[in-house]
């Protein structure tokens, strides 16, 4: 199947790419990363351009494409803040948690029901994120409560909710809209490249000390922001021709193993604790997505 075999691959990138991004946040802000990050894959991504078929693009798919990647951009900053400020295999495993999220709003707020395997799959969500969360010597409570109180845990409720979002406008621009992958693929990098500069204009006032910041960090980690921006480009267009080819959901099972490979690589690259404890409940989180599904 060639759809599982785009989005085993890139479960795969993904994984290199956040175990590299992983260890440029040590020495890099989450947002700098991510202007220089966004920059490095736009220059990989613009012969691309050349290549795309402008008759097919309308100016209606553009506009809900920049739309959907303000979204992306602001979640992409949420899991950069997160992977920089909590360990790779504690924080990458909650974006298994969107399933469940969207299914649980679904019925809290549309009144959709929940079938006796979503539900299931909900209770195995919870069950996963409670162990990943356990701590020695901490209250029964503190793996809930610890994302009321931490504010490096904000940052991944942010992102779970705002890839909730982009999750559904992928699938509606390429079905509905008929926009295909490589325009698609190429003209996001754009928006992404402007929307973080964007930001850091924001953050800074202005752009020329952008400028001199990002000169000096591309030379001290230009090999390894290649090799994330090379990463990002493979996954984000195998993920996008395999949601072309395959319902997004089910797309999404296989893409969700990146978050086993990236976890238990990264935390043994960077000596994290409890990895057996976090492995088993990395396993009953994607079961759980799995079963939310209905896959």
């Amino acid at each position: 199947m060639i759809w599982f075999s785009l989005a085993f691959g890139s479960a795969l990138l993904s994984a290199a790419a956040a175990v590299t991004q992983k260890k440029i946040l040590f020495r890099l802000e989450a947002l700098d990363f991510s202007v220089l990050l966004s920059l490095v894959t736009l220059l990989l991504t613009l012969p691309l351009f050349v290549f795309i078929d402008y008759g097919t693009v309308s100016l209606a798919a553009l506009a809900v494409l920049l739309a959907k990647t303000l979204l992306g951009a602001l979640a992409f900053l949420c899991v950069m803040l997160a992977i920089k400020n909590l360990e790779i295999s504690g924080a990458l495993p909650m974006m298994v948690l969107t399933p469940g999220l969207v299914a649980l709003t679904a019925f809290l707020i549309l009144g959709e029901a929940l079938s006796g395997t979503e539900l299931g799959g909900v209770l195995l969500l919870i069950v996963g994120t409670y162990v990943l969360e356990m701590r020695p010597g901490a209250s029964l409570l503190a793996p809930f409560t610890v994302f009321t109180t931490s504010r490096k845990h904000h940052y991944i409720i942010a992102a779970l909710l705002l890839f909730t979002a982009t999750a559904v406008a992928d699938r509606y621009l390429l079905t509905e809209m008929q926009l295909r992958p490589l325009p698609m693929l190429a003209f996001q990098n754009l928006f992404l490249a402007l929307y973080f500069m964007l930001f850091a204009m924001v953050r800074r006032h202005t752009l020329q000390p952008v400028r001199a910041e990002l000169r000096a960090q591309l030379r001290a980690q230009l090999p390894w922001v290649l090799l994330v921006a090379a990463c990002t480009l493979g996954y984000r267009f195998a993920h996008i021709e395999a949601v072309s080819l395959a319902p997004v959901a089910l797309v999404l099972s296989v893409k969700r193993l990146s978050v086993f490979f990236a976890a238990m690589f990264g935390g043994h690259l960077f000596r994290e604790k409890y990895l057996p404890r976090k492995a088993v409940a990395i396993v009953v989180l994607l079961i759980g997505a799995t079963l939310v599904v209905g896959l």
